[in-house]
């Protein structure tokens, strides 16, 4: 790392920009704080501080990037709080949830992906998570394979690609699953809206999110949710409106939550619409991007008055 940061230090100095934003916390801001660079905006990519500062070497890494960071951005009220709790000032927060492409991820009627695959009349739950164990794919897998022994309709699209890859594509074929769920790895940006058009559900069993993207494309494409019952998600869907909630990495709760999600179909229309409803107030990119600029012009302030008060000290 500190030979690292020298190299960084040598090419800041050399390319002179207006603001740096780097993250994760641990990672990319560490090193632009090592560096000595002003002003930064530094961003945390919401496991970094959620999982990675709760104790020990990455505790510390995180307060020291957040004391010599200018301006902090983050995209939920979770890791706001942790921001704070590790002695971020609240007046140089700014929270960011990203957002998406509201126009390309938009709800309307897609069958073509159904009769491709004969699945016309199936109930189809969606993950465009990656495979690993923090974004809880395999807990996913498990409680999809148990629930569709109960409910002969259930099928599922499963995007993607990860480290897990060889054990979920086993399990698969061990229940003699394999022809209810759709593998085809990594999808396209521009093809990923007609994925979410044919399904009735989106799930993630992921342990830590801060605003997933893949849930607000979901939400932006009118699908309802299935999701863990952690912070960031709590942030985005409201049991009943949108969704519902199950126990983080309990296999039988998801279960149980995907079968009420099947037998309460007759609920879904008002999902969908309330879905589209919260990723335009919520989710809308080019809204949201204003944030990130906010953000530089608060560091750049900020670095500047820092600066100020150190001549007149020193004067």
């Amino acid at each position: 790392m500190p030979a690292l940061a020298r190299d960084l230090k040598g090419v800041l100095r050399r390319e002179q920009p207006d603001v740096v934003h780097a993250g994760p916390i641990q990672s990319s801001a560490l090193l632009t704080a090592l560096a000595g660079f002003h002003p930064l905006v530094s961003m945390s990519w919401g496991s970094d501080l959620l999982l990675g500062a709760r104790r020990g070497l990455g505790r510390w890494a995180a307060q020291y990037t957040l004391k010599r960071s200018d301006a902090f951005a983050c995209d939920c009220d979770a890791v706001r709080r942790e921001a704070l709790e590790l002695g971020m000032p609240s007046e140089r927060i700014v929270v960011f949830p990203w957002g998406v492409d509201l126009a390309h991820f938009s709800p309307k009627k897609e069958t073509h992906l159904r009769s491709l695959l004969g699945w016309q009349d199936a109930f189809i739950v969606i993950s465009t998570r990656a495979w690993e164990r923090l974004t809880g794919v395999d807990v996913l897998v498990e409680g999809f394979l148990r629930a569709a022994k109960a409910e002969p309709s259930l099928r599922l699209l499963l995007l993607g690609n990860g480290s897990l890859r060889a054990d979920i594509s086993e399990r698969i074929r061990e229940c003699g699953m394999i022809d209810r769920v759709y593998m085809p790895g990594q999808v396209r940006y521009a093809d990923l809206p007609a994925y979410f058009r044919s399904t009735d559900l989106y799930i993630s069993a992921s342990t830590s999110d801060g605003s997933s993207v893949s849930l607000m494309e979901a939400l932006a494409c009118g699908c309802p949710a299935l999701v863990s019952d952690i912070p960031g998600n709590r942030e985005w869907v409201e049991p009943g409106k949108h969704g519902w909630w199950f126990e983080m990495g309990n296999v039988e709760d998801l279960r149980r939550k995907l079968l009420q999600a099947v037998a309460e179909r007759d609920r879904h229309p008002a999902m969908r619409e309330a879905a589209r409803e919260l990723a335009e107030v919520r989710a809308n990119w080019d809204q949201n991007f204003q944030k990130l600029l906010d953000a530089y012009e608060l560091a750049r302030s900020f670095a500047r008055q820092s600066a100020e008060d150190s001549y007149a000290r020193f004067r």
